[in-house]
């Protein structure tokens, strides 16, 4: 499956289902950035990485090519699998991702959940002569709704954080920038838990 094209039925921050033509509805796992490109949006077309296993058929989902590049080199390091590679790509967009691999900066990577030390270093000498890097475009959207908190919390649960460790970092977050976007809280709430 290259693509999957269809109304978007809903959305949150980690998950979209979207219903093609032929009315069979199918449940994709996204990044952050992918969320932020769907907001709003009442039609789709998402580039499909399918993870076939024993157990499940799991799809995910990308809103560009780019970032669907790097997921893939990213699931073909020892020791990530595809949810450490979303989670990666939801706390660095794939520009800067790109960027962090290219300088050889394993501090950027550890401080996302679940990726430690060793991991990180991996990640660097493996796919340093993999990437090709571009000028950093990352564009956070500026709007707010008075959803923000919920939706950011809601994904940061959906994610596997505790809900009272992610509701005491946004709290932090909001308390600083009240007028901080859900993308933008829940990249900095990754970091800092």
């Amino acid at each position: 499956m290259e693509y999957i094209k269809g109304r978007v039925e809903s959305l949150n921050p980690a998950s979209v289902v979207v219903e093609t033509a032929g009315g069979v509805a199918y449940l994709l796992n996204i990044s952050l950035s992918t969320f932020s490109a769907l907001e709003g949006v009442a039609e789709t077309r998402l580039l499909v990485h399918e993870a076939i296993r024993e157990d499940a058929w799991v799809l995910y989902g990308f809103a560009d090519e780019r970032e669907r590049s790097v997921f893939r080199l990213l699931i073909g390091v020892s020791g990530v699998g595809a949810n450490t590679a979303r989670m990666i790509l939801s706390s660095i967009a794939a520009p800067e991702l790109e960027q962090v691999i290219a300088s050889g900066d394993p501090a950027r990577l550890k401080a996302v959940k679940g990726v430690g030390a060793k991991t990180a270093q991996r990640i660097i000498v493996d796919l340093k002569d993999k990437i090709k890097v571009d000028e950093l475009t990352l564009s956070i959207q500026p709007t707010v709704t008075n959803d923000t908190y919920d939706e950011a919390l809601a994904a940061l649960v959906m994610l596997g954080f505790q809900r009272q460790q992610s509701q005491k970092v946004l709290k932090k977050l909001f308390d600083a920038n009240p007028s901080i976007t859900v993308e933008a809280a829940i990249k900095r709430a990754l970091t800092m838990m």
